[in-house]
């Protein structure tokens, strides 16, 4: 029996496989809204049998976006095209996730087919950026603005009403996005946090604004739904945030009520060391599983049905979640079906296209 085939219940959802399509930034919002490229994009990953698909990192204040087009959730405005979408993805029989997000540091840049140009407060659809301490992510950029502790409110306040209104748009699964350098995971790291205040210094401090996000979701987010959360589990840099660190990081989100940690890595600096090759981020994944005794993703690299069931068959990771693959294949779980001679139900339009 395939294990990638096999269902996997969270909380009150239940998921038909363990393929999940990782949240993928589009750049192809205006002021937030979704459109029909994010319903075609999201609802193809649901038709080709993905179990859970996430969106794209939505951003939960105008300021929070890494460039002008990210998609949004800033707004009661913006729950109504969310909503076309979360219909679609679940009369599909996949469940619909949210990646909850705040650029902080690396915030109002261009799109990266534009080079990622950090765009200026005083240029055109740039805006001041924030971070736990003034320190940029580029050399020789603008500083950003560290912030006070009004402004750290105001953040939590933006996630909580942001999964507020996920919940009204009709997610199932919210994801907090801890990782990649953003905001939340600046705070964590030492090479980009260097305050002196509860928020920063010790290990418990660095770790409070995501905490305090988590609780402050799961003030509006029903206890029944999942909740996940993303983090680089290393920066690949001397003295950054690290294996260790994710171990005991994820053990306290799990008594917080956090069912999933999906194990990514990097993105906190310019300089890291990564030797990129196929499956490189699974033993993070294995790793926090077994030593914090929690549900996990495995994410980098994995673009084969094989590659994929034996992760699952070695008790390394509880979910697949893929990106590139996806991009390259959106039917990529009823190819992998065939592959793994697993039984999934096709969408009747699409049945005389069946592999035979």
């Amino acid at each position: 029996m395939s294990k990638l085939f096999e269902s996997i219940q969270i909380k009150s959802v239940n998921f038909k496989n363990r393929l999940v399509v990782s949240p993928m930034c589009q750049y192809s919002s205006l002021d937030g809204f979704s459109s029909d490229w994010h319903l075609v994009n999201l609802g193809s990953r649901a038709v080709g049998g993905a179990a859970l698909v996430f969106s794209e990192a939505a951003s939960v204040s105008p300021e929070g976006r890494i460039t002008p087009f990210d998609l949004g959730i800033w707004k009661d405005e913006h729950i109504e095209g969310l909503k076309r979408i979360t219909d679609f993805i679940s009369s599909q029989g996949a469940v619909a996730g949210i990646q909850l997000a705040h650029a902080g540091r690396k915030a109002s840049h261009s799109e990266p087919w534009n080079v990622s140009q950090l765009i200026s407060p005083n240029e055109e659809n740039g805006w001041e950026r924030v971070a736990p301490s003034a320190l940029s992510f580029h050399e020789n950029t603008l500083l950003p603005k560290a912030l006070d502790k009004a402004g750290i409110i105001k953040v939590i306040e933006d996630f909580r009403i942001a999964a507020q209104r996920s919940l009204t748009a009709g997610f199932k699964v919210i994801e907090i996005h801890a990782a990649h350098g953003y905001l939340l995971h600046q705070f964590l790291s030492p090479l980009a946090n260097q305050r002196t205040d509860e928020y920063g210094g010790s290990f418990e401090n660095r770790i409070r604004l995501l905490i305090e996000v988590t609780l402050a979701i799961q003030t509006v987010w029903p206890s029944n739904l999942p909740l996940f959360v993303r983090i680089s589990a290393s920066d690949w840099a001397n003295g950054g945030w690290n294996i260790e660190e994710s171990v005991l990081l994820s053990k306290i989100l799990k008594e917080k009520g956090v069912d999933l940690i999906d194990c990514s890595s990097g993105g906190l600096v310019v300089h890291q060391s990564i030797e990129v090759k196929p499956l490189y981020q699974v033993p993070f994944a294995q790793k926090i599983k077994i030593e914090a005794d929690i549900l996990t993703g495995a994410v980098g690299l994995i673009t084969t049905a094989q590659e994929a069931e034996s992760i699952l068959q070695q008790g390394k990771a509880d979910m697949i979640f893929m990106a590139r693959e996806f991009i390259r294949d959106p039917y990529f779980a009823l190819r992998a079906a065939h592959q793994l001679e697993a039984n999934v139900k096709w969408p009747i339009q699409y049945e005389r296209g069946k592999f035979r």
